[in-house]
């Protein structure tokens, strides 16, 4: 071997450094415009077989689809261990590239070095960013003009069900013990409804999703048919949903999961898109269930009696407001008898817990009825669409409760055919009636 092929040789295989590079990398001879080297990257793109099959052909040829030469190996900003950096449209690949080029030179050879980074990957990565970050901008605008938390989030999953085309948006929520319930859906028309028989899911049936979750991953599933045998316990569950494809991602607060939410059989182009989609939002929904947990809990302070859970006066109002018109009505007023004595001899804490036994009767004899406590020892139970017959048997009932629960009311009850009369003048005419039935055990005390 002479100095120059030996010289040819040690140049090749400085640029075999740049085989397995993910970039684009190619040398060529600035003086004979031949192709010196192209690493495997830049052969696949430009569907070059081998580098044999490179062997002797111009650059301006192969890189450029031309006969003639161009005119970049003539650019006077070209000089050795310096980079010169522009992007080029290439129209044999129809890509964009961003190029770094320089000038290596080896004795009297020059060899223009060129490594290329294909932008075309990038742009689209960066259209679909784009398009995820418009319909996000877009589903929060939309769930935030909703007047309550609850119509906020069933806003949003309407709005991802019809942008994505899929058939059915929903949540999943951990309970207490340990399972899960589906507390939100979205569905298609046409499609059924699955909310219904989909509460206290068993952890068992999604334990291998949280095993993804706990890697930082989604569910993906493109066929439901290939996690068969693989996933038993979901393809059972899903199966009967007549769900093929989804998309479901995690619900964290503080690194801890408190649920899922996912998107059934949407198109199959939008699946990878749908992943990126939920990582974005999942943050929104957490604080979507924040916000409603909250709003709940002012309600409850708001309109319960926070000693016995009962719903105060501001509930009573807003209940009665809802009566529904044209339908029977039952008042039961009552007054627990000896309180006032019980917090003079014992404490009110014990006139509390007098308080709580009264309303745990009312609770086990009315508990599909409306329940108040409209003042200190007063409480009211209104029934709607309840028979005469029925209400005075759960009367009956109630004074069997109270013995055994050692919590003496006095009761006054009226019944109407027809509620549209005056409620208030009803529960007057209950409440008259509760003290007739206070002053006649107050009549049997002995010393009276």
């Amino acid at each position: 071997m002479n100095k120059a092929e030996a010289s040819k040789q040690t140049v090749t295989e400085l640029w075999e450094l740049y085989e397995e590079l993910q970039e684009i990398v190619y040398v060529l001879d600035m003086d004979t415009y031949e192709m010196v080297y192209m690493n495997r990257h830049a052969r696949e793109i430009y569907n070059i077989p081998s580098l044999e099959s490179m062997r002797g052909k111009k650059c301006y040829e192969v890189l450029k689809g031309s006969a003639i030469p161009c005119t970049i190996c003539e650019d006077k900003r070209l000089r050795p261990g310096h980079f010169v950096e522009e992007v080029r449209f290439v129209p044999v690949i129809g890509k964009k590239l961003a190029f770094k080029d320089t000038i290596i030179e080896d004795g009297s050879k020059r060899y223009r070095f060129e490594i290329a980074v294909d932008l075309s990957a990038w742009e689209q990565q960066n259209k679909e960013y784009e398009a995820n970050e418009a319909m996000v901008n877009e589903g929060l605008r939309i769930s935030l003009a909703a007047p309550t938390p609850d119509g906020s989030i069933a806003a949003l999953l309407e709005y991802l069900g019809l942008s994505l085309r899929s058939e059915r948006v929903y949540i999943f929520e951990e309970t207490d013990m340990g399972t899960f319930n589906n507390t939100y859906e979205w569905c298609a028309d046409g499609v059924q409804p699955q909310k219904g028989n989909l509460q206290g899911v068993s952890y068992n049936v999604v334990s291998l999703w949280y095993q993804k979750f706990y890697r930082g991953e989604n569910v993906l599933i493109k066929n439901l048919e290939s996690i068969r045998t693989k996933d038993p316990a979901v393809y059972d569950c899903l199966k009967p949903q007549n769900i093929d494809s989804l998309v479901v991602a995690p619900l964290l607060e503080e690194k801890r999961i408190i649920g899922f939410f996912g998107v059934d059989n949407p198109p199959e182009k939008y699946l990878e898109h749908i992943t990126t989609l939920l990582q974005i939002l999942g943050h929104f929904i957490v604080a979507l269930l924040h916000n409603r947990d909250h709003v709940r809990r002012l309600e409850e302070l708001c309109f319960q009696d926070q000693l016995t859970g009962l719903g105060n006066r501001h509930a009573m109002d807003e209940y009665v407001k809802g009566l529904a018109s044209g339908r029977s009505v039952g008042v039961l007023y009552c007054d627990v008898m000896g309180l006032k004595r019980t917090n003079d001899e014992k404490g009110h804490l014990e006139g509390d817990n007098l308080l709580i036994r009264a309303s745990e009767c009312l609770r086990k004899t009315f508990s599909d009825h409306a329940l108040f406590r409209v003042g200190g020892d007063e409480f009211l139970v209104l029934c709607e669409g309840i028979s005469k017959e029925e209400i005075e048997r759960r009367v009956e009932t109630l004074k069997g409760e109270m013995k055994a629960g050692n919590a003496l009311m006095a009761m006054g009850c009226v019944w109407r055919r027809n509620g549209d009369e005056d409620i208030d003048q009803l529960m007057k005419e209950a409440d008259g009636l509760m003290y007739e039935d206070k002053r006649a055990w107050y009549a049997k005390q002995p010393g009276n």
